[in-house]
């Protein structure tokens, strides 16, 4: 039987850097890993997230935005912040081990739909490599 780990990924808002890290583990790595998500200022779940990830055939439509308190005195295998370098990541108590990194909001792109969508998209895109890269290796 295989020892399932946990994840927590971290960023402000839990809208979309996240959320998405945690579809895409779920997903993808499910059967080593179960991950979660939340953030210093909870907000709602980007629809642009929702769509991009529903692009890959993930559904995160029921997901919700969660404070990071309301995980304080669980315990995970990781904590995982993903906040761009400029930004106040969400800081947790509970990780065995911890690791940062930096994706750049896509929230924050201003333009046409399909400028947002294609930086949503880039994002995901670099995060599906990064999860299989380091946390693939067990798979």
């Amino acid at each position: 039987m295989i020892n399932v780990e946990t994840i927590l990924f971290l960023c402000v808002e839990n809208s979309a850097r996240s959320q998405m890290a945690e579809g895409l583990t779920n997903y993808y790595l499910g059967n080593y890993y179960h991950a979660k998500s939340a953030g210093s200022k909870p907000s709602k779940v980007h629809p642009l997230a929702i769509a991009v990830m529903k692009e890959l055939g993930i559904d995160i439509s029921q997901n919700r935005s969660k404070s990071v308190r309301e995980f304080w005195g669980m315990a995970f295998d990781y904590v995982v912040t993903v906040c761009g370098d400029d930004e106040e990541c969400p800081y947790f108590a509970g990780g065995k081990k911890y690791l940062h990194k930096s994706f750049p909001d896509p929230a924050a792109v201003r333009g046409s739909e399909e400028e947002r969508l294609k930086a949503f998209r880039a994002v995901r895109d670099s995060m599906k490599e990064w999860i299989l890269e380091e946390f693939g290796r067990r798979a």
